[in-house]
């Protein structure tokens, strides 16, 4: 690891920065996601989650735009992945393979953007999230730019009209969507992230397959 005195003692080198910016962002959020759990996300001010993060409102608003930011900030490293599973597969492999072996990859790690995770805090902060409408309606902003991300990736790629692009995009995106609500709904309902697994891959193999009989410039 680079520290302050590896570059002489003077300011720290870009990469610690981008360190310890990218860890100031989590401890604010965790800190955030803490208290709206215990008390509820309508009942906890900004105010206070400053307060818990030990930093003013306004460094705050620095770090996250809006209240609903400091929930989704577990969502922000997603955004554009499957955009960046399109740019950076093998030149050869098809898109769709390489989106289909990322979701499975994500399956066997139990991912929770997979919805395949039973553990207590990851259900807790889903709770959370689906069962506040300002954060569902964040959540729908979140996945139009994923869209988008996606769309830009997949015409670079293979090519062809963007709105073609779009629309792929609309239904990998769809997808992905489904096939993790499905996963969390039997969660929800009492199995386990071990006994819905197997389901899952079928399902999810399932899916790409009816994707790739749709959108065969991308397969």
């Amino acid at each position: 690891m680079t520290t302050e005195a590896d570059n002489g003692g003077g300011a720290p080198s870009p990469g610690l920065r981008e360190r310890k910016k990218a860890q100031r962002y989590q401890a604010i959020s965790e800190a955030a996601i803490a208290l709206f759990l215990d008390k509820g996300y309508d009942k906890v001010s900004v105010a206070e989650v400053a307060a818990a993060a030990e930093i003013s409102k306004p460094t705050l608003f620095r770090y996250f735009a809006s209240k609903e930011d400091l929930v989704l900030h577990r969502f922000a490293d997603h955004e554009e992945e499957a955009a960046r599973v399109v740019a950076d597969r093998p030149a050869k492999r098809p898109a769709l393979d390489a989106l289909q072996r990322h979701f499975l990859d994500g399956l066997e790690r139990h991912d929770p953007v997979t919805g395949l995770n039973d553990a207590p805090g990851v259900l807790s902060y889903l709770r959370l999230l689906y069962g506040t409408p300002a954060l569902v309606a964040r959540l729908y902003a979140y996945q139009d730019r994923t869209e988008s991300a996606l769309a830009e990736a997949l015409l670079t790629a293979h090519g062809g009209h963007p709105l073609e692009a779009r629309l792929a995009a609309g239904q990998i995106v769809a997808v992905r969507r489904i096939l993790a609500e499905e996963n969390m709904r039997r969660i929800r309902a009492g199995e386990s992230a071990a006994e819905v697994w197997p389901d899952a891959v079928t399902s999810a193999n399932r899916a790409f397959a009816q994707l790739r009989s749709g959108l065969a410039r991308y397969a």
